[in-house]
């Protein structure tokens, strides 16, 4: 699997994607039935090991390397006034992220991954989508190179999260073209807009629609998202090539690689999304890509903090696969 390096390298990828291995999760799911405890009990713990089994390649997944990306940009769109916050925040949020002040910090310190912040370009925000195609060519080829290339190939799972003013409408943006809808069906309140706010994104993610069609969901990519939208998607595209299991934050996130699910949903098959974001456009997003969150939190902060607390659900679930014992190993009767 080659590095994407445009949109139609992306969509070339769509016919050479490494697939699960089905040997694996017999395995894994061989072993849950035998292990102490009445099939299925252990509800969705056992879906994840199963799961992680497969796309790593073996009947007894483990994690001892995880990694956790945030990537960073800034929006041209903040020019039509949608975002509460200077876009001057995101730099500093990412000083924080460096300096372990964030909450990601110690989500990630708590559940066992090591961190990395990458800030794309932050002095020079993307164009604004009402205007012009948000990214050019040279734009989204770097930001998805970049993302690709930050997946460390040893890590055995990717937390994926984000940082940046104003992309709470890049991904509304991003969901209602690639989904369909009223814009008004994905927007929410972000960072902390009011009523009139989110009434300005919906309006301002209409005109960057009517500019720029729905047909073509990659393309969307560069029309309407960010830096730090391509970049996630390069990261899923970079672990699919190695096989890593990847975990998704909340909206922003998710919304980042609705291009990739809009194009070809097994895209993601190799993902999982970490929690259900409070932001109401997560919801509706999810059930279009069939997917299913591990929590619901009441969260909404981004950052990849919902992602890393599910980590440790994740590795919760392969305690209970690798650790406990077979009823034949405990004399335990009904194996």
């Amino acid at each position: 699997m080659h590095k994407p390096t445009s949109v139609a390298d992306i969509r070339a990828l769509a016919s050479d994607l490494p697939k699960v291995d089905k040997t694996s999760i017999d395995a894994a799911r061989a072993r849950q039935n035998q292990l102490t405890k009445p099939p299925g009990s252990l509800g969705t713990l056992e879906d994840i090991a199963v799961f992680m089994a497969g796309w790593q390649g073996t009947g007894t997944p483990k994690i001892d390397t995880a990694q956790a990306l945030v990537f960073a940009g800034n929006h041209g769109i903040c020019a039509q006034g949608v975002n509460p916050f200077p876009q001057e925040v995101t730099a500093q949020m990412v000083a924080n992220f460096e300096a372990g002040g964030a909450a990601i910090n110690q989500l990630c310190n708590a559940n066992g991954a090591t961190l990395s912040v990458i800030a794309l370009d932050l002095d020079r925000p993307t164009a604004d989508f009402t205007e012009a195609p948000a990214m050019n060519d040279a734009d989204l080829k770097t930001a998805l190179q970049t993302g690709f290339d930050a997946v460390d190939p040893k890590a055995q799972i990717i937390i994926l999260g984000e940082m940046g003013i104003g992309n709470s409408t890049v991904a509304a943006a991003l969901a209602c073209a690639c989904f369909g809808g009223a814009a008004s069906d994905w927007v929410g309140a972000g960072t902390g807009s009011d009523a009139d706010g989110i009434n300005l994104k919906a309006r301002v993610i209409d005109a960057g629609i009517a500019r720029h069609g729905r047909n073509d969901p990659l393309q969307t990519l560069a029309n309407l998202g960010g830096r730090e939208q391509a970049a996630i998607c390069g990261a899923v595209l970079g672990a699919r090539a190695h096989r890593i299991p990847v975990l998704l934050d909340g909206y922003i996130c998710t919304a980042a690689v609705a291009p990739l699910a809009a194009e070809t949903p097994a895209f993601l098959d190799h993902c999982l999304i970490g929690h259900a974001s409070a932001e109401p456009g997560h919801a509706r997003l999810m059930t279009a890509m069939n997917k299913s969150p591990i929590l619901d939190f009441n969260m909404r902060l981004g950052e990849g903090t919902g992602a890393a607390l599910a980590l440790g659900i994740v590795r919760s679930a392969l305690a209970c696969h690798n650790g406990m014992a077979t009823f034949a190993e405990a004399g335990v009767s009904g194996g």
